[in-house]
């Protein structure tokens, strides 16, 4: 299954729910374009929801931190949404759990781009 994302806005936070898996390839690629799309109208607050991705290799892991360099970049922030136990355990393995903001609760994640 490859990967899917559709985003809303939530109080000028770009909200980008992802479903599938973010591999070498399609998943990957789409995340990238779809990170510097958004970065590129204007729209510097980003919150992945990681809720449907049921999958992550080391290229998808690559993209996540290329997206967020670009939106730093920006002076944006970039923060992760529900992460799957295993992209959570993956993170922590890598280290690069503290390098992101992370959230389980989308109400309180989006608050958290304001303050």
């Amino acid at each position: 299954m490859s990967l899917k994302a559709t985003s809303r806005e939530i109080g000028g936070v770009t909200v980008i729910d992802l479903d599938g898996r973010i591999t070498l390839g399609d998943g990957g690629a789409l995340l990238r374009d779809l990170i510097r799309e958004k970065v590129n109208s204007g729209h510097k607050m980003l919150l992945l929801n990681l809720a449907g991705v049921n999958y992550i290799d080391s290229t998808g892991l690559g993209e996540l931190v290329s997206g967020y360099r670009l939106v730093k970049a920006q002076n944006g922030e970039l923060k992760l949404l529900n992460l799957t136990k295993r992209i959570s355990e993956l993170l922590q393995i890598t280290k690069l759990y503290p390098v992101f903001e992370i959230h389980n609760d989308e109400v309180k994640a989006v608050a958290s781009f304001s303050q």
